[in-house]
């Protein structure tokens, strides 16, 4: 008789745990098995939600490594449900141990086989029909849904396997209620209006400490840092002529050029422009405006990034001129926080919530129904998708509901922000904007070396991420695709492909600008290319966007999404009262600070470090042991430059980007 040790651990979800009766069978590639054995121990309640059990189990065939078991429950018990992690088998007279991925529901009264590490190409899968028939129950789990018009397919209904132990987490209601009981925030707070700008500062120490940027929130070199190196870098692009619509002239701005023309800055890749026309058009909540600005920088001779000349509307006219910083004080400061908040709009709809969160929903909604959890892409993708489903769900309802945060604390409101969402999402392109070097070089700031924007921190520990992850990428496709053949005969891969590219109204993603043509992959290097983006978005880009928020957005003058009054129409000497009195009700700027505050928290691991494994190969595990070095090495060339710099960029440090969009 043969002993052997069978360790089980239920998954950590809601519901996980199962009071059904569980069967299993040991087998091995040679056709020879164990008989059905019961998984009991007495007087112990077993396959309790994340519990690891272990059983013993004895049996007259002698399997010395078992290559295959195969699973069985019923429906015993008010909660049958199970969702197993794992499962280990030791033959204890040979000491071989096989480990068994299942990251799955079980269902009931089947028989189900699972293999040694779990997975296969489709082509090679020994159990086709039991694969064909899951990724079927999937389809129906995982339905797509436009939910608002001119935004991208998301989750109908939210899946269990999406439900994470953890739920509260993502709860952006729960959370603020949180602190703000904690913080007695509205008594700190106060109700009397403030005297002068200082006196907004006083508050945050109390609170959650002072923002990164409060103390220079007022300077031109703040200004165009907030350019390259805070929440949105997204639209800064190399000048190389000055637009006809602006109103902007050489001897307007040869104060602040550093002794070049205008014609030799250009020409020294000095000069540098934004446009925010994508917001042209768009309706504000009533009372409130948002400008439409564009905005000409210069870098100095310190190699920093300085306005020089701002625009408050579209087109040149008497009532829009151009603010300088050599107008008055205040009303140069004015003219920069009318900027500010169009910008933190393009922000949040487009570099944020759009790009990033709604983007990737659909990815991994086509992932789960075309993918087998078998299938090494789908165990690639997981740790990089773990909780965006579950997010966007609780959080856009909290956010753009009517009355909710949108509305409370942003010009445009929650229709202005779905208008602008669906403009920015319209022009997202995954060969463009979302292949972050092609991105770079569409807008002329491409550069490893640092001719171009020396300062542009976000880009230069972007690229080096990217490197990283496109080599762990690469090396994790070749594994399992070491020819074309493989690529071209992988139905599930190719079916991915064209869920992506099919247009909404045929039950698709919409998806343009694929790196693939008409839907199809033909190359490995196209499903590299395609792979990379998706886990550098759903990790390094939302990062950047993301977590500099409350360093941003905590003191409400330096980045406004609201504003009282309409813009200046001139440039008439303003002073310190003026830019309080534009500034929103108390109660406005509260809501501000504490949603960004939660927004800049991290609520999983840093990329690598992965919440649920999904990759058991050994030879696949090496080469996420390497990334992991890669990325270790990455994080020691930031610390590195941190020291040596004055104005330290640590948003992007391996160790602080998530894996995945959680929040």
């Amino acid at each position: 008789m043969t002993t052997y040790e069978i360790k089980v651990k239920t998954g950590d979800r809601f519901g996980a745990g199962t009071d059904a009766n569980v069967e299993i069978v040991l087998l091995d590639g040679s056709k020879k098995q164990t008989k059905p054995a019961y998984l009991d121990n007495w007087f112990r309640n077993d396959f309790e939600r994340n519990q690891l059990d272990v059983f013993t189990i004895v049996d007259e065939t002698d399997i010395p490594e078992v290559t295959e078991i195969k699973l069985k429950r019923d429906q015993t018990g008010l909660f049958s449900d199970w969702f197993v992690d794992t499962i280990e088998v030791t033959n204890v007279t040979s000491g071989v141990s096989s480990l068994f991925p299942i990251l799955r529901w079980i269902r009931p009264d089947v028989d189900i086989h699972f293999t040694i590490y779990d997975t296969f190409l489709p082509q090679y899968d020994p159990r086709p029909e039991q694969r064909n028939l899951e990724i079927k129950e999937k389809q129906m789990l995982y339905e797509y849904q436009v939910k608002r018009p001119g935004l991208p397919v998301q989750i109908k209904n939210l899946p269990d396997d999406e439900q994470f132990s953890d739920s509260h987490m993502w709860d952006l209601l729960t959370r603020k209620y949180t602190i703000m009981a904690g913080k007695t925030v509205e008594m700190i707070f106060g109700q009397t209006a403030w005297d002068t700008l200082e006196d907004m500062k006083s508050v945050f120490s109390n609170i959650f400490g002072n923002p990164l940027d409060m103390d220079v929130w007022h300077t031109d070199e703040n200004f165009g840092c907030q350019r390259l190196n805070r929440v949105n870098s997204n639209l800064i692009r190399l000048c190389t002529s000055i637009p006809d619509k602006f109103g902007v002239t050489e001897s307007m701005i040869a104060p602040f050029l550093e002794g070049f023309t205008l014609s030799e800055a250009i020409a020294n890749n000095r000069v540098f422009i934004t446009d925010l026309e994508i917001l042209e058009g768009i309706d504000c909540q009533k009372g409130l405006h948002c400008t439409v600005p564009l905005c000409l920088f210069f870098v100095n001779g310190k190699g920093q990034l300085m306005p020089v000349a701002i625009q408050l509307y579209q087109q040149k006219g008497p009532d829009n001129p151009v603010f300088l910083p050599n107008d008055p004080p205040y009303t140069w400061i004015a003219a920069k926080m009318w900027y500010n908040l169009a910008d933190c709009h393009y922000h949040q709809g487009v570099a944020h919530l759009g790009c990033t969160h709604l983007i990737m929903e659909g990815f991994w909604i086509a992932a789960n129904r075309c993918l087998s959890p078998s299938h090494p892409v789908y165990k690639l993708l997981g740790p990089h998708c773990y909780a965006l489903l579950a997010v966007n769900t609780r959080g856009f309802d909290a956010l753009l509901r009517p009355g909710g945060y949108v509305d409370k604390t942003m010009a445009l409101g929650s229709d202005g922000l779905a208008e602008l969402m669906a403009r920015g999402i319209g022009q997202w392109r995954m060969n463009m904007e979302g292949d972050y070097p092609e991105f770079l070089k569409q807008r002329g700031v491409y550069c490893r070396d640092g001719s171009i924007l020396p300062t542009f921190y976000q880009r230069d520990d972007s690229l080096a991420i990217y490197d990283v992850i496109r080599s762990y990428v690469t090396d994790y496709v070749s594994l399992y695709y070491d020819t074309s053949e493989k690529l071209l005969n992988d139905a599930e891969i190719q079916n991915f492909g064209q869920e992506l590219f099919k247009p909404k109204s045929e039950n698709g993603c919409g998806i343009l600008g694929l790196p693939f043509e008409n839907g199809r992959f033909t190359s490995v290097d196209e499903l590299v290319v395609f792979l990379t983006s998706m886990i550098f978005t759903s990790s390094v880009v939302h990062a950047a966007v993301n977590f500099a928020q409350y360093d941003t957005y905590g003191y409400f003058p330096n980045y406004p999404p609201m504003l009282k009054g309409p813009p200046p129409k001139n440039k008439n000497p303003l002073e310190e009262k003026d830019i309080l009195n534009i500034l929103p009700d108390k109660s406005v700027i509260l809501e501000s600070m504490l949603i960004t505050k939660i927004l800049s928290g991290r609520s999983v691991n840093s990329i690598g470090d992965f919440e649920m494994t999904y990759t058991y190969d050994p030879a696949a595990a090496q080469i996420i042991d390497k990334f992991r070095e890669d990325l270790k090495s990455v994080s020691r060339k930031i610390h590195q430059r941190n020291d040596k710099v004055e104005n330290k960029y640590d948003y992007l440090l391996p160790e602080g980007v998530p894996n995945s969009i959680s929040v």
